[in-house]
């Protein structure tokens, strides 16, 4: 049996504790020459053996900072180690199997090495098969893949005969470091002599002489994977591309990596949690699973339905691994706008038909609506539509210029779309959340439960805010907005930089939260899983973005999902064993077959077949 033991050094704090892990341990008191856990030579962490460790445990119980990770694996795993960043830190097994003619789709959690991933097959990382004391050199990292796929391109990249480009994950470091306008940035990077028609295919006319910092987050996404995409490159990696685009956006930025990339002479790879969009980019799927920030094993590729089906329902049979306790299948709700208005006869919240108008470059126009006690509204629509403009409404900061709200509640709490360290009045995430409850921190508390540790915040508590990445700082609003007591939850966007079980666990929290207090929440969001899992019912924003947006009231999932994907010319089915929705190649059977039917989207999960 392996052993891998991980002490998280952002959280060991051995001045600060009683070194009760030392102390316990039962090795340690059987004063063996060698103990299994001792303290660092400068004192600053804990240090365990696992050559010497039995892993019973005991030293995870005492840690009072959740810093220890212990885990016992196969022995023959250890055959496959591919990376270990230093003694009791992160290990990687395997490398996905990448082959040119595919695009090859990444899935797993974050922290489980789809990131450590890309950096070796980029030649970014140089994997030490574990060893990280003694590295070993380019040969030998050769040979330790002999007989797989993986053998000549290891081969070629470390002879510098593969070039590859990487679209990083988070792009808020870009809007620091490029300067200039959008033009002069895509005309350096243009390689290939497309930027014409990459610009036109990515919908970037209007932004071109636009410069970097006066773009919006969906705007510098397009901006970053255009001038990926313009590199003459034999390898390309795309981390997490969708990020701040709408579903609109999504399928074209999907279309353009797939139209503009020569798959037959280039390797592509995408790491995405929108699992509509990796379905329908992807020609297979690889899963990578383990323990988070402590191992990570890549899986066997599987077809593309197989095994993004695999992944939610927990188990992957080639690896003969179960990897979730529970399997995830998405229950679409049908007609809950009757259901809603024979439950609760009065709403918490209702507006008369509300106008907003910026002068004569944007207008707004939203139909009267209301939505009920214990409701959860999901707000599905293109950037640019006003959305944010309508929760602004909503929540007192934007004046209509006309109609307004007629039934409000007094208590309303907000996550914005933009998150940054200046939004959060504390240092520390503990402080921001109890100054929000304090009763969210107590571990007696039912938000403590539904907050704290089902959004994976309590190794977080004495992390300075500054310090955390963009997925950490998103679960940390989420956790303060839902915290305060209010009768209105207005969240935009809260599914950004979160692997699938997070939102998952943030849609469950939210609709825990808003039906406990029988408050009710707005949930702007662009993933159509997250919305089919959280929402009762979806408001509807169409027209022309940036110029005028026109919102429906309140009406059910299937309709709201069918009049929006008709406004895109898109069709989607769900599939038959999760439930989860699935979009129709552009052309295929089932794609034509739905929209002569008028049913862009089809509620009722079947067996279909798109060949």
């Amino acid at each position: 049996m392996a052993r891998v033991a991980v002490i998280d050094r952002d959280y060991c704090k051995p001045s600060k504790c009683s070194l009760e892990c030392i102390r316990f341990c039962p090795v340690n008191k059987r004063k063996r020459p060698v103990k299994a856990i001792e303290l660092s030579e400068d004192s600053k962490f804990a240090i365990i053996h696992e050559e010497v460790c039995i892993g019973c445990g005991i030293c995870i119980r005492k840690c009072p900072y959740s810093a220890i990770s212990i885990v016992n694996l196969p022995e023959e795993l250890e055959k496959s180690s591919v990376h270990r960043y230093g003694e009791n830190m992160f290990k990687l097994y395997n490398l996905p199997i990448i082959r040119r003619g595919k695009v090859l789709g990444i899935i797993g959690r974050n922290g489980s090495g789809k990131t450590t991933s890309i950096k070796i097959l980029s030649g970014q990382l140089k994997p030490n098969l574990g060893r990280y004391r003694e590295p070993p050199d380019w040969n030998e990292i050769v040979r330790a893949f002999r007989g797989t796929e993986l053998q000549n391109y290891l081969k070629d990249l470390s002879e510098g005969r593969i070039r590859a480009v990487v679209k990083p994950q988070y792009i808020e470091a870009a809007r620091r470091l490029l300067k200039g306008r959008v033009k002069e940035l895509l005309s350096k990077a243009d390689e290939r002599g497309i930027l014409r028609d990459l610009i036109n295919a990515m919908s970037l006319s209007n932004i071109v002489d636009r410069r970097i910092d006066e773009l919006s987050g969906g705007e510098l996404q397009k901006v970053l994977i255009s001038a990926v995409v313009m590199k003459d490159a034999d390898a390309y990696f795309f981390d997490e591309p969708c990020s701040y685009l709408d579903i609109r956006e999504r399928l074209r930025v999907s279309r353009a990596i797939r139209e503009f990339i020569d798959l037959n002479r280039s390797y592509v790879v995408v790491v995405e949690h929108d699992l509509t969009v990796l379905d329908y980019i992807s020609d297979s799927v690889i899963v990578i699973f383990g323990e988070p920030g402590v191992y990570g094993v890549v899986s066997n590729p599987y077809g593309v339905r197989a095994g993004i089906n695999h992944y939610l329902q927990g188990y992957l049979p080639s690896e003969n691994m179960r990897i979730r306790e529970e399997a995830i299948v998405f229950k679409l709700p049908i007609g809950v706008d009757q259901q809603v208005r024979k439950d609760l006869v009065y709403p918490a919240v209702k507006w008369s038909r509300v106008v907003k108008q910026y002068g004569s470059s944007f207008s707004l126009v939203v139909d009267e609506g209301e939505a009920m006690p214990g409701e959860v509204v999901g707000i599905i629509g293109p950037n640019g539509i006003g959305k944010t403009t309508f929760i602004k409404m909503l929540g007192g900061e934007v004046e209509p210029s006309e109609g307004g709200v007629i039934i409000s509640v007094e208590s309303i709490s907000i996550k914005p779309q933009e998150l940054s360290p200046k939004i959060f009045s504390e240092e520390t995430v503990v402080d921001n959340i109890k100054k929000a409850n304090s009763s969210a921190v107590e571990p007696s508390s039912w938000l403590y439960v539904e907050l704290v540790l089902k959004l994976g915040l309590r190794k977080l508590f004495d992390r300075r805010v500054d310090e955390l990445s963009g997925g950490e700082l998103q679960k940390l609003a989420i956790a303060v907005s839902l915290a305060k007591e209010a009768k209105l939850y207005l969240l935009d966007e809260p599914s950004a930089y979160l692997d699938v079980e997070e939102r998952i666990n943030v849609s469950k929290v939210i609709r825990r939260v808003v039906e406990d207090r029988g408050a009710v929440a707005f949930v702007v969001e662009h993933d159509l899983m997250l919305q089919a899992f959280a929402a009762d019912r979806v408001m509807v924003f169409y027209g022309e973005p940036g110029v005028r947006g026109r919102a429906s009231k309140p009406v059910s999932i299937s309709s709201g999902l069918n009049k929006l994907l008709s406004e895109l010319e898109v069709t989607v089915r769900r599939d038959p064993v999760t439930g989860r929705p699935r979009v129709n190649k552009p052309g295929s059977y089932l794609d034509r077959l739905q929209k002569a039917r008028g049913e862009y989207f089809v509620p009722e999960a079947a067996e279909l077949n798109e060949e």
